[in-house]
């Protein structure tokens, strides 16, 4: 279950300077002046201290600005709803014998905007709960399912009703553009 957190803006201090570990942070952040208490909040795994980046000076450019700013970041990237995978050894079984409509999405780990598009597929595996069941394939994986449906794009989501392909969307697109698409075959 995803929790979203409010931002927190924490003055600079000089217990920032080394990257300390989670239970010393913890105290750090309580321990300055002027902030709100956060110990509240369940713990601090997912979080990281962002190192400020270098200057642009330092490395022979003039003139050039570069934010400096230390800061608390989250890493919990993975938080969305998991939609299951399939694989070559169970296409057959879950997409093209399923008895309600079925959204595949397509997509690999380095890909930028099929990270963009998994949380928006775990919403509408949710959503549609029973009348419609959602999947992803790993292209990098299972290159022979990919090559099948003449994926040459991702991310791509494709929608099979009765184990043939009904609609293909290209790319990260928004919500509105999907669920537009999977209600034409509900």
């Amino acid at each position: 279950m995803a929790t979203l957190l409010e931002s927190i803006t924490v003055p600079r201090s000089s217990a920032f300077l080394t990257t300390p570990s989670a239970p010393t942070m913890a105290s750090s952040i309580r321990s300055l002046s002027g902030c709100r208490k956060i110990s509240s909040f369940p713990g601090f795994s997912g979080l990281r201290i962002q190192s400020p980046k270098r200057t642009l000076a330092s490395v022979g450019f003039r003139n050039a600005t570069v934010n400096r700013r230390r800061g608390i970041v989250c890493e919990s990237q993975d938080t969305a709803l998991e939609v299951p995978a399939v694989t070559d050894a169970t296409w057959q079984s879950q997409v093209l014998e399923g008895d309600v409509p079925v959204l595949v999405e397509f997509w690999a780990p380095w890909c930028g905007p099929c990270r963009m598009i998994h949380p928006v597929i775990g919403e509408l595996s949710k959503e549609y709960a029973g009348k419609l069941k959602c999947y992803k394939v790993n292209t990098d994986e299972c290159p022979s399912i990919a090559t099948q449906y003449g994926i040459r794009s991702i991310p791509t989501v494709i929608i099979f009703k009765n184990g043939e392909k009904k609609d293909a969307i290209i790319g990260a697109v928004p919500k509105t553009t999907l669920t537009a698409s999977i209600d034409k075959f509900l």
